[in-house]
């Protein structure tokens, strides 16, 4: 008579459908389309109208699969602290739905299949630029500062930036002062929107040794440092309107979503001050609002007479 212990464990046999869904995870999309959503409209704006459509679609595949390369090396990377966090437990290589080796494989599958797309369907300028981005991320961030200083998300936050680069040099082969501001734009506003995320799991990266500015500094010293940057970015995306010569509906998203997001910020640190709980969560998803609806207004603003 066959037994419990001669029947094959059917639930925990690896199946193709859990498969995608964990390389899909790899490449945590919810962090892409955030980069896509800043892709989309500097193309317009290099165009000054709407791009070819085939151009965009190409440039926004290499772009997914250029940030879904940077983001399995850096769940490869750190696996073995994602172990340690509450927050990242579920992640494939910890639940071991796919090996080290399946992980590492695809990271470098994908990389290197977004830098030859985008050089055959845009250019070898937006190529060369979504190499760098992977650099950046994988060696800058992940490999030297993360665990090191508590610097690390401001300076490795800089591949996060290249996105901007990449649409406008895919439209235009080229570079200019446009893209270079909203470049700065996206560096400023990254601080400030992933120090909260951090106080919030203040506890997990204190259990894994990462030296976040959270974990290392007071909150209200935290709070101080997300004001400063959240004003420097809303004064940063003001500059673009002389430069880029902005509209009406530029101008107002920049001031209006600005204004909302400091605020915010502001709320912060009052209740930080006051010993509060600070709800820094409400900064966090006001920070995504704030560039989602900056970015858009990017993407209009060439397409109005006004």
């Amino acid at each position: 008579m066959d037994t419990a212990l001669d029947q094959p464990d059917v639930a925990r046999r690896p199946t193709l459908r859990r498969t995608l869904v964990a390389y899909v995870a790899l490449m945590k999309l919810r962090v892409v389309e955030l980069l896509l959503v800043t892709t989309a409209p500097v193309m317009v704006l290099a165009q000054n109208g709407l791009p070819d459509a085939w151009l965009v679609v190409a440039t926004l595949i290499g772009g997914t699969l250029s940030a879904g390369s940077a983001n399995a090396f850096n769940m490869y990377l750190d696996r073995d602290i994602d172990r340690l966090m509450n927050r990242t437990r579920n992640r494939p290589l910890v639940t071991g739905e796919l090996t080290d080796r399946q992980a590492l494989v695809f990271a470098y599958v994908s990389g290197a299949v977004s830098i030859v797309w985008l050089g055959v369907f845009a250019n070898w300028l937006a190529a060369s630029l979504s190499l760098a981005a992977i650099l950046f991320y994988v060696i800058l961030y992940t490999m030297v500062l993360k665990r090191r200083t508590e610097q690390n998300i401001i300076w490795g936050g800089i591949a996060g930036c290249f996105p901007v680069l990449i649409g406008w040099s895919a439209v235009t082969g080229s570079l200019d002062w446009a893209p270079v501001i909203l470049f700065l734009v996206v560096f400023l506003w990254t601080p400030p929107h992933y120090w909260p995320l951090s106080m919030r799991y203040r506890d997990d990266y204190a259990s894994a040794s990462v030296p976040m500015l959270a974990v290392v500094r007071g909150g209200t010293v935290v709070g101080v440092q997300i004001i400063l940057y959240a004003w420097a970015t809303v004064a940063m995306s003001l500059i673009l309107i002389p430069v880029a010569g902005m509209g009406v509906v530029y101008t107002l998203a920049a001031l209006g979503a600005g204004a909302w997001f400091i605020i915010e910020s502001h709320r912060l640190y009052g209740r930080l001050l006051r010993d509060e709980t600070p709800a820094p969560m409400r900064v966090f998803h006001s920070s995504i609002s704030y560039l989602t609806l900056l970015f858009v207004a990017v993407g209009i603003d060439p397409l109005l007479p006004f």
